[in-house]
């Protein structure tokens, strides 16, 4: 299944009348560097309590991306070609941890 309709059906699966009222998924770009900012807030998933340190990966100034769960929301940037892989970084987080229960 493509990233968007697993993001899709995620957010059809976790809407409870409440959660997705808010800032549930958000999408916006960045100017400096150019690039992508996820956020997306997880406290109705099963990794609501997981803390993550930022941990950034970069492999130059077109090359980059970073990543943190804090305070119940997935945060996620990275440089103008990394929006898949943001989502699917979150995907295979919920999907890892879905697994093991």
């Amino acid at each position: 299944m493509e990233i968007l309709e697993w993001i899709q059906d995620w957010l059809k699966d976790n809407a409870d009348g409440e959660w997705e009222k808010g800032d549930a998924i958000q999408i916006t770009t960045l100017d400096s560097p150019l690039g992508w900012d996820v956020e997306i807030d997880i406290s109705k998933t099963s990794i609501a309590n997981l803390e993550i340190k930022w941990i950034l990966n970069e492999n130059g100034k077109q090359d980059w991306y970073g990543v943190k769960i804090q305070n119940q929301r997935f945060r996620a940037a990275g440089d103008a070609g990394k929006l898949t892989f943001l989502l699917n970084l979150f995907r295979e987080m919920i999907e890892k941890i879905e697994n093991e229960d």
